[in-house]
């Protein structure tokens, strides 16, 4: 089976479960969206209420300061696949539960094993604690972490969520930062 038709079954999956609490207030799943073939996965938090009404990831003021993040970086979104751990808009925009990341846990390894990106951007805290529970995102921003699977090998590059960025002058800044180093990295 093709990595399209993988993606669009479990897209058919994501839209219809049923597993945490947050399909009763949702308005529209966002399974996330890109190329089935990316070379490179952007992972951030959760969907939003724009993303929530759309059901596409990163489309609110987030998504458009992520849109000029990633032409610092010289990244084409279009070239990307964007998703996040859960795959509901969590009410009044909290951080996920523990239990909502866990419902949705298996949708983002199977998107990750159907696409199998090279390079992974995770965007703040609840992305990067779903791939390093033990560690501080603090201790890893601006860095390339190499995650060994028994199969292959992923690179993850650490940053904040972009929405940190519209909220905090200074974390801005570092976002920008960031993602010239990704420019400069060549991915």
């Amino acid at each position: 089976m093709n990595r399209k038709v993988k993606l669009g079954k479990i897209n058919q999956k994501i839209r219809a479960c049923k597993k945490c609490p947050l399909w009763k207030i949702r308005e529209n799943a966002v399974p996330g969206e890109g190329l089935a073939n990316a070379k490179i996965m952007i992972i951030g938090q959760a969907p939003g209420a724009t993303e929530d009404k759309t059901g596409r990831p990163f489309m609110g003021p987030a998504g458009k300061f992520l849109d000029k993040l990633l032409k610092i970086a010289k990244i084409d979104r279009k070239k990307t696949f964007i998703t996040s751990p859960i795959k509901c808009f969590p009410p009044r925009n909290r951080k996920p539960t523990r239990r909502e990341i866990e419902a949705c846990s298996p949708y983002l390894e199977k998107q990750i094993e159907a696409i199998n990106p090279k390079k992974i951007i995770l965007l703040g805290e609840v992305a990067f604690s779903v791939f390093f529970p033990k560690e501080k995102l603090k201790d890893f921003r601006g860095k390339w972490i190499i995650l060994r699977q028994p199969q292959d090998k992923q690179k993850f590059f650490i940053t904040y969520h972009p929405a940190a960025g519209l909220r905090f002058p200074k974390i801005k800044k570092v976002l920008e930062k960031d993602f010239k180093k990704l420019k400069s990295k060549k991915t």
